[in-house]
């Protein structure tokens, strides 16, 4: 590898100034590179000296000055009253914080760079109404500066101005007034900012013009883009003697005056003529030909997946005598790189944002509340954000309250939550959902919560720097922002909500590790004046390197080329020159990029990867990450023996302790042995849950309880009653629904309010299928005699049945859901039973063999042949109807079930002949069930709903899907 830059640096230190470097200043950018060149330093002198002092850019020009920098959420407070006093000055009406802020951020940044460049401020935002006026005012620009401004302007023709833009130009007018108020308020508060600085000792009149006389040389190192207030003052500084610079460049970029990467340093060079301390530029990366590693990668994250395969697969690198760095291009990537390295000795600079950790979550969940109860007006919140509190890793609620909440709720169906009925006590924030009482409670509020989050985690005796750094930080931010709260009077939650979150965005927490020793993450711009042995680029992607878009500003891109101001082909050049330098002393390059085209990716290589290899000797080996195109591991078919204790279960439960079998058991069975295994022996029941849609099942408990309740006044007499009498019933099906509703939430309802929007939704349909039942019975007879009614009475019968040669009993068990005698419109008389279904369920089927199957074509049908079996055997009634009243179809296809021919199958003696048919079936299937030579597992054929929670089960294995097929 070429000789490092910083190491350079230090050698051309030691020839010029020999040990006598106490009193020299040697200035950055930024920190980073400072430890490496007094690393460098120590190793050049080999002994020990007196340290150079050294400063970053903005550490050296604030020696300038001894008044306070003002912080930026200070500055925008006093933009805005500023604002708002010229408003008054105008007779407008005052801009409330929320419309000031959008814009606020834009104007500080546009009087930050205007200062920098140390444009003329009355100039610049001077209101230009037409070409006229342009070119009498601004005689003193060239031709091309002219050309820039009338293009711009074009757009604003005085013709049919919309009220925006008259807006807009009104701003324009008013904004050097406010610039200059702005200066004078800062300079009432002893308070100043790096753009006032920088142009104050620009222009002559520093606090402390002269401070750069305290040192004998200042040595600025490694700079690249200069604004117009540095370049003229190192300008300034070295024709005085008093500063030298050492520029990290390289001839291929420098001398050819098309490549961007040498842009700023050909102006500082042979415009400013600012001179390099190291010399000529020498031509390293013209003269190079080593490989260089190109990945395209099948997705952003498996950029860093890839990476982990490849650090573990170059075994290792010799940090004692090699340097490593893993450059982020893409600074997203940050979290995705932490979980997928190997382990190993890191340090990351550009740091942990707060937004990526779970604390900011945490905040993001309160602020959601605080807004749901403001906007709603209510005194719930969904569900929704209670469950992510009470998974959230930071709240440590007990195991044992969380459960009782989860049980609760489910239970209940909870889709909105009481806020006085939380209790989350045993959490280390137990005031969490503690509403606030008016917005000037809101930062106050989340301040002890921040307590409370340090508290917990000293508490917990390990070391959490990170999270202690980043809770300390957001405590900062929003006590500046509550003092300026203060002075503004009322300010929505909204409003309020939207500026901190702004406000905590950058907040980061460096992991800090050895500068010196391990692999090194940064971002490109924090790699300035450093070289690494082995150098990873992720995220070199076109469109993120260089970026597509640039920051916000009033000042368009042509009267920001009028002035000089740097535009987007600035920051391209920046870009290229941070990426370019790499090449000039690693040799152990690899550069990895997103080959995917989506929303957020081009899916190419950065187009300074395509020029490098255009113009250069480097070998550019491309590797694309193959994903294998493997089907996924099918787990073998779940098969379950009736041996040993499932055998003893099954045995034991239903034949020795008689445990009752039901209608739905028998056709699970029928559907899939292996969810009859699961949910009947095994006992596995479908965990609580708390679904945005309500359940079917709870939606057919509430019919079937209010069928029975509005029919049992019936119930008992021996006579006949005329159906006419059911309007009677009918009346009442709201009030017994939502009554019947409160029961299934347990809680107390009495009045449609009362009812949240699912329950509504129930309460809507139950009442349709109830009245729809009940005027169907109106309708089609003449009269009825309640026989028996759901919840009166459980019926259950001894089948016999035999199990490896021995007659055993099993007990059937039915849950009749009514049974009637009526007389039909013509003076017919049947004894039925009938079953109430709320799902898709049909009273046609195509022939009874294939009712009388595994996968039955009717379950519907199976069933209620069953109650009526139970019930015949029981009651010693016969002669029994199976009816079926499915409300979506019984209109059209009435409720006796029937063959798609049309005829009725059970007709006189049919339908006694088809009962015994159904019996020799039941009989089959159970003694096949109690047959310990066939196992329990699923039958593919079956047809699975996406609502089973039990298909995780009914995987089967691929060469016996192969076979199938076959």
């Amino acid at each position: 590898m070429e000789k490092a830059f910083l190491r350079l640096v230090a050698e051309d230190i030691q020839a010029k100034f020999g040990k006598d470097i106490s009193d020299i200043a040697i200035v950055f950018n930024n920190k980073r590179p400072i430890t490496y060149l007094k690393k460098h330093l120590v190793d050049v002198f080999g002994q020990a000296i007196w340290s150079p002092q050294f400063f970053t850019i903005q550490e050296f020009f604030a020696l300038s000055s001894k008044k306070v920098q003002a912080t930026q959420l200070t500055q925008f407070f006093y933009l805005f009253e500023l604002h708002n006093d010229l408003l008054e000055k105008e007779g407008k009406e005052p801009e409330t914080l929320e419309e000031f802020y959008p814009i606020a951020e834009i104007i500080l940044s546009d009087f930050g760079q205007l200062d920098y460049d140390l444009v003329p401020i009355d100039q610049i935002y001077m209101e230009l109404f037409d070409t006229t006026e342009i070119d009498i005012t601004f005689q003193h620009f060239t031709e091309e500066q002219q050309v820039f401004i009338k293009q711009f302007w074009k757009s604003f023709s005085m013709k049919g101005h919309t009220a925006v833009q008259q807006r807009f130009l009104a701003l324009w007018k008013r904004l050097p007034i406010l610039y200059k108020t702005f200066k004078e308020k800062l300079k009432t508060e002893n308070q100043t900012n790096f753009p006032t600085l920088y142009r104050d000792l620009a222009e002559g009149r520093g606090e402390k013009q002269g401070f750069i006389n305290q040192f004998k040389k200042v040595i600025f190192v490694g700079f690249n883009a200069l604004n117009k207030a540095e370049a003229g003052l190192f300008k300034q500084w070295q024709e005085e003697d008093k500063a030298i610079f050492y520029f990290d460049v390289d001839a291929h970029y420098l001398d050819d005056k098309i490549q961007e990467a040498g842009l700023f340093l050909r102006r500082n060079l042979f415009q400013t003529g600012l001179v390099n301390a190291l010399g000529e530029a020498p031509n390293i990366i013209g003269n190079r030909d080593i490989d260089i590693n190109l990945y395209q990668t099948s997705g952003k994250n498996s950029e860093a997946k890839l990476l982990h395969d490849i650090l573990l697969n170059t075994g290792g690198i010799d940090f004692k005598n090699e340097t490593a760095a893993i450059l982020l291009a893409d600074e997203s990537l940050l979290v995705p790189l932490l979980q997928s390295l190997p382990q190993m000795d890191i340090n990351i600079t550009t740091g942990y944002p707060l937004i990526q950790s779970p604390i900011y979550g945490l905040f993001d969940l309160w602020c959601e509340v605080q807004l749901y109860i403001s906007h709603q007006k209510k005194e719930k919140f969904p569900y929704q954000l209670l469950e992510t509190f009470l998974s959230h890793p930071l709240t440590k609620i007990s195991k044992k309250q969380k459960q009782q909440i989860q049980k609760e709720s489910s239970e209940k169906q909870l889709f909105e939550v009481s806020i006085a009925e939380i209790d989350v006590s045993s959490s280390v924030l137990p005031n969490f959902f503690k509403p606030i009482k008016n917005s000037a409670e809101l930062i106050p509020t989340m301040v002890r919560l921040i307590d409370d989050l340090v508290q917990s985690i000293s508490l917990e005796g390990t070391t959490k720097v990170i999270e202690s750094n980043l809770l300390i930080e957001t405590k900062k931010v929003l006590n500046q922002l509550h003092l300026g709260f203060d002075k503004l009077g009322h300010l929505s939650i909204s409003f309020q909500i939207g500026l901190i979150k702004k406000a905590l965005a950058p907040i980061n927490s460096a992991i800090e590790g050895d500068q010196l020793y391990g692999l090194q993450i940064m971002g490109l711009l924090e790699s300035r004046c450093l070289n690494f042995d082995h150098v990873y680029v992720l995220g070199a992607n076109e469109g993120i390197l260089p970026k597509t878009s640039s920051a916000a500003t009033f000042l368009p891109n042509n009267l920001r080329k009028a002035y000089s101001l740097p535009v987007l082909e600035n920051q391209d050049a920046l870009s290229a020159y941070l990426f370019y330098r790499h090449f000039q002393y690693s040799n152990d390059i690899h550069l990895f990029y997103n080959g995917i085209v989506d929303e957020n990716s081009t899916g190419e290589e950065s187009r300074f990867i395509k020029q490098l290899n255009f113009e250069t000797n480097f070998k550019f080996i491309k590797r694309s990450q193959q994903q294998p195109l493997l089907f996924p591991v099918q787990p073998e078919e779940l098969v379950i023996d009736k041996k040993g204790v499932i055998w003893d279960k099954l045995y034991g439960s239903y034949i020795k302790d008689r445990k009752a079998l039901s209608a739905s058991a028998f056709t699970t069975y029928l559907m899939s042995p292996l969810q009859f295994f699961l949910k009947y022996v095994a006992d596995i029941k479908e965990p609580p849950s708390i679904s945005q849609e309500f359940e079917m099942n709870k939606l057919g408990t509430v019919i079937h309880e209010c069928m029975e309740q509005l029919l049992s006044p019936y119930k008992g007499s021996t006579d006949f009653t005329p159906t006419s009498e059911l309007e009677k019933a009918l009346e009442k099906v709201d009030s017994t629904v939502i009554k019947e509703i409160g029961k299934q939430y347990q809680t107390e309802l009495t009045k449609l309010e009362d009812l949240n929007s699912l329950q509504r939704i129930m309460h809507k349909i139950s009442s349709e299928y109830i009245k729809m039942y009940l005027q169907y019975d109106i309708d089609q007879y003449e009269s009825i005699r309640i026989v028996e009614l759901e919840n009166e009475q459980d019926y259950f019968l001894d089948f016999e049945i035999n199990i490896q040669g021995v007659p055993e009993k099993i007990s059937l068990f039915g849950i009749i859901d009514r049974v009637d005698e009526v007389i039909s419109k013509n003076g017919q008389r049947k004894l039925r039973i009938v079953d109430y279904k709320t799902g898709a369920d049909q009273v046609i089927f195509g022939n009874l063999d294939n009712v009388f199957s595994d996968n039955t074509e009717n379950k519907a049908l199976l069933q209620t042949l069953f109650y009526a079996y139970v019930y015949e055997q029981v009651s010693g009634l016969k002669g029994l109807e199976p009816h079926l009243y499915v409300a979506r179809r019984m209109r059209e296809d009435g409720t006796l079930f029937r063959n798609r021919s049309g005829s009725l199958v059970f007709e006189d003696l049919i339908l006694e002949d088809q009962k015994k048919v159904f019996v020799e079936f039941l009989r089959e299937k159970l003694e096949e069930l109690f047959n310990p030579d066939i196992p329990f597992k699923h039958n593919p054929d079956a047809i699975v709903y996406p609502s089973d929670p039990y298909t995780l089960f009914y995987k089967y294995s691929i060469s016996e899907k192969a076979e199938e097929e076959d």
